[in-house]
């Protein structure tokens, strides 16, 4: 699924505009890609939840001249799958 696809599937489910789905989409999203930014982690109970993590400095290879580069520390999001959505996936046959 992608974001045309929710959009969609919210303007369905709630029987809204299609404008109107779109707008609740985009406002959930870049509240959360906001929260995430500010270093907060969010949690939506039976889905997952999103945290920052921080990797420090190490020392890597140009994989196409084999030179050492320092790599700078970094932050980056991550997504830890809740328990009930990973029943329900494990659960559904293919």
């Amino acid at each position: 699924m992608n974001k045309s696809e929710l959009i969609e599937s919210l303007a369905q489910d709630i029987n809204v505009p299609h404008r109107e789905a779109a707008a609740i989409t985009n406002t959930v999203i870049e509240t959360m890609t906001e929260a995430l930014a500010r270093g907060e982690s969010i949690e939506i109970r039976g889905f997952g939840s999103f945290v920052i993590k921080h990797y420090d400095s190490y020392e890597g290879r140009n994989p196409k001249t084999g030179k050492k580069i320092k790599v700078r520390p970094k932050k980056l999001p991550f997504f830890k799958v809740g328990k009930d959505l990973r029943e329900q996936v494990n659960s559904k046959k293919n």
